[in-house]
């Protein structure tokens, strides 16, 4: 009785407790909440984010040849696409890189749309014309563009083609080997159909096949019995 005799004189502090515990559980609830709201929206819009990616890519053809590609690697795709070129050094080789750049359309004038893993190439330049001041080259491109929604982004690159000093390759990319070949069994194939070359084919009767068969017979009946060939001789 003493017991429920206190509880009864503490109900009011008791209820400010329970008050308390329910006041701090919604808060922590509802920051919770909150937390979970931001991280979809966050996971959403990673969803629908462009990411326009510049570099360099090494031709399978020959290892001197390098392709510009402008590529993105966003999960969205991206709107009105713009380009700034610059580069670290000043000097004519590097102005010419710059140069080769700015001629295409993409670079001066922008891109309308690049969809999710779309990519745009286009051959850039060979490494072995020219000074070695190519394999020192940096050049910086700001890429800016939107996505669907409208939302801005400006993604810096850089093109360092110091990366390619020291490379080699040895044999050939098996792709390229693989398309060489199918090339060479479609050139072969059309020769023939058109009458180009013809196909060189010996043909057998039954009477060349008996005739070979007569003469094996006898070269074998030679090496197994020498002797009585050797007395039909002398007789």
């Amino acid at each position: 009785m003493n017991f429920i005799d206190e509880i009864n004189k503490n109900t009011g502090f008791i209820s400010l407790v329970f008050s308390l515990v329910v006041t701090v559980a919604t808060v922590v609830t509802a920051w919770l909440n909150a937390r979970l709201v931001s991280e979809t929206r966050r996971m959403r819009e990673a969803q629908t984010e462009p990411h326009i990616q510049v570099t360099y890519k090494v031709r399978d053809e020959l290892i001197n040849l390098l392709d510009v590609a402008i590529r993105n690697i966003g999960l969205g795709p991206a709107y009105d696409i713009s380009f700034e070129l610059r580069s670290d050094t000043v000097s004519e080789k590097v102005n010419n890189l710059v140069a080769s750049l700015e001629k295409l359309n993409c670079f001066s004038k922008g891109l309308v749309y690049l969809g999710p893993d779309q990519e745009f190439s286009s051959y850039w330049t060979n490494l072995t014309e020219g000074h070695e001041t190519k394999l020192t080259t940096r050049v910086h491109v700001v890429c800016r563009y939107r996505n669907a929604i409208g939302v801005r982004y400006e993604m810096p690159c850089v093109l360092d083609l110091s990366e390619l000093k020291g490379i080699r390759r040895i044999g050939e990319p098996p792709l390229l080997k693989i398309s060489k070949q199918i090339e060479s069994i479609a050139k072969n194939v059309d020769h023939f159909a058109s009458g180009f070359k013809r196909l060189k084919v010996d043909g057998y009767s039954q009477v060349d096949r008996d005739g070979e068969r007569a003469a094996w017979e006898l070269e074998r009946a030679e090496l197994l019995h020498p002797q009585t060939h050797s007395d039909d001789s002398t007789l």
